[in-house]
């Protein structure tokens, strides 16, 4: 059964960043989202961080932080489910 967290991530990411020619279904758990991977800069960094902070209640302080969390999916998930308040996670 798929995580619905790293589920709703994924859905997250395609519609802020307008993703065209990526689906949510494409998308491995592992692999890097900046750089290569899904190859998005650092203004979509930006966006994708400010669309977590509102939709989870989590803070990403520094540009360390949010390359460690945005290194993957997976660590993007576990990153929020670290910080969030639970009742705002996926069921």
């Amino acid at each position: 059964m798929p995580d619905p967290l790293i589920h709703r991530l994924k859905h997250l990411i395609v519609t802020t960043l307008k993703l065209e020619d990526v689906t949510p279904e494409q998308m491995a758990d592992d692999e890097p989202l900046i750089g290569s991977g899904l190859n998005l800069d650092s203004i979509d960094a930006l966006e994708l961080v400010v669309t977590l902070e509102k939709e989870y209640g989590i803070k990403i302080s520094s540009s360390e932080e949010s390359r460690q969390a945005l290194a993957s999916i997976a660590h993007l998930a576990e990153f929020i489910r670290a910080r969030a308040d639970p009742a705002r996670l996926p069921g």
